[in-house]
């Protein structure tokens, strides 16, 4: 029996219900980053990007391919930019009294500012 639509959404917004994947997801809008280059952006333990990383490949969200001994990462279609643009968009409008929040949102707008 197939899944129902609103059953295989909930799942891909359960998928991104993580601050660290959403950061990858942000941080991979520019094109493909090494592991190591998104260790250094994250500032997280190497064990726990692996395991967001493999969270977000399963749900094909990101793919990854080996270059030498570097494994890099990249969104699996451009529509994740936009659904990323969108979540901004909409907390842009939900939280325009939040001072603090808006302004880290709004750092978002130029592509050096996510790195």
């Amino acid at each position: 029996m197939p899944v129902p639509l609103y059953q295989a959404q909930a799942e891909l917004f359960r998928t991104l219900g993580h601050p660290v994947r959403i950061h990858v997801l942000e941080l991979l809008q520019d094109g493909p980053e090494a592991v190591s280059e998104l260790l250094v952006a994250l500032g997280v333990e190497a064990s726990s990007l692996s395991q967001q990383l493999a969270v977000l490949r399963r749900a094909g969200i990101v793919v990854s391919t080996r270059r030498g001994t570097s494994v890099f990462y990249e969104l699996a279609a451009s529509d994740v930019t936009e659904l990323m643009r969108a979540a901004r968009r909409f907390l842009t409008e939900v939280l325009a009294d939040r001072g603090d929040l808006l302004a880290e949102l709004r750092s978002y707008e130029t592509p050096s500012a996510r790195l």
